[in-house]
């Protein structure tokens, strides 16, 4: 038993020993920083293809969904002011109304007292320039005192900065101080000019500091589609070219848009990108909160695009192999700005003319 396996054991070895004659030399593959050589008579030559690279005129187009909202400039609520009673109302819904035109009118105590501080400040003001010029005269005749015409200047100027402060807080009320008639009620007015799209006023009704607004007004002629950009096509958009915008609710209209702000901040929830788009919308069919399909469509112009798969990821960035003569490769980083089906679009570390490996690069990978 022992013979036989001291037989086998010798074959065995003896059979090993006969492969590595048959085998064929390792091939030696050159390494030299990123650049690799491969000998001419390497197998993986064979598993290697290239392509050389060419522009073509190419137009990206990112597609997702949006929501119209009212401009923020062309928007304002209208609330009381102070606690009041509305006496009248101007307008009704649906209506338009400019910039300053009235909109209700609320009694309240606190306009009472406010017009009365004007009209004491106004007459003590008064009073003072008074007494300042009668100062003046009587210094400028030799009769008076640097030191009462010093006291009058402080009294008419302590005086003027009170009666500023009054027409200060008129104006905060939107009154006109030349028009003011102490007791009666305050108008409330428009700050913009558009359409009364919610109207809850009810006469006689009486209305706290802090309540509610009782009318929206907006201007509807514009609205902002804000649409949300993945991470991957934020390269892709650009101020300058062509929106389209669909309504499921208006199918038969196509809406032109452009882009008025990308925001620099990212959703890291839903890794995208807020973009406000200012549209035009003449005929009011958009509404605020209806739900929109976007198209952002980039015109055509000369591109390099390279297949998806000769490119290799790393943690800094992307990178692939070029062909660079006499069997040698190199690992070229680059830069992309966007994705469309299997390729990517380089924006820069190729160039025109250059043959990139499309196949095969992993062996490559391997040697590097």
């Amino acid at each position: 038993m022992n013979k036989i396996l001291f037989f086998a054991v010798i074959l065995l070895l003896t059979a090993c020993q006969s492969n590595k004659k048959n085998q064929p030399p390792l091939e030696r593959i050159e390494i030299s920083g990123d650049t690799i050589k491969i000998p001419d008579n390497s197998t993986l030559l064979k598993k290697i293809k290239t392509t050389k690279i060419a522009e073509e005129l190419y137009s990206s187009n990112v597609s997702t969904f949006g929501i119209a909202q009212a401009i923020p400039t062309n928007y304002a609520e209208i609330a009381a002011p102070f606690s009041g009673r509305i006496t009248k109302s101007f307008v009704k819904l649906g209506q338009y109304v400019k910039k300053d035109e009235p909109v209700f009118a609320i009694s309240s105590p606190s306009i009472y007292e406010v017009g009365k501080m004007y009209y004491q400040a106004k007459q003590e003001m008064a009073l003072a320039e008074k007494n300042l010029k009668r100062q003046q005269d009587l210094y400028k005749n030799g009769v008076g005192i640097q030191k009462d015409l010093e006291e009058a200047e402080v009294n008419y100027e302590l005086n003027k900065r009170d009666y500023e402060n009054v027409i200060a807080s008129l104006k905060v009320y939107n009154v006109d101080p030349d028009e003011l008639v102490l007791g009666q009620p305050l108008i409330v007015r428009s700050p913009i000019s558009g359409n009364i799209v919610d109207n809850n006023i009810v006469i006689g009704q009486y209305l706290k500091e802090d309540a509610d607004p009782v009318v929206i007004v907006a201007e509807l002629s514009k609205v902002w589609i804000v649409g949300q950009v993945k991470e991957k096509d934020i390269n892709l958009i650009h101020k300058s070219e062509e929106i389209e915008i669909t309504a499921a609710a208006i199918s038969d209209k196509c809406f032109k848009g452009k882009i008025y702000y990308i925001s620099d901040l990212l959703d890291e929830e839903t890794r995208s990108v807020q973009v406000f788009i200012e549209c035009e919308n003449s005929d009011h069919s958009l509404k605020p909160g209806m739900y929109v399909s976007i198209r952002f469509i980039e015109e055509m112009s000369n591109n390099i695009l390279i297949p998806s798969s000769s490119v290799f990821q790393k943690e800094t960035g992307r990178f692939v192999f070029v062909a660079i003569g006499e069997n040698r490769f190199v690992k070229r980083d680059i830069s992309v700005r966007g994705a469309t089906e299997n390729r990517l679009l380089v924006k820069s570390g190729i160039s025109i003319g250059e043959h990139v490996v499309t196949e095969g690069g992993y062996f490559l990978l391997g040697q590097n």
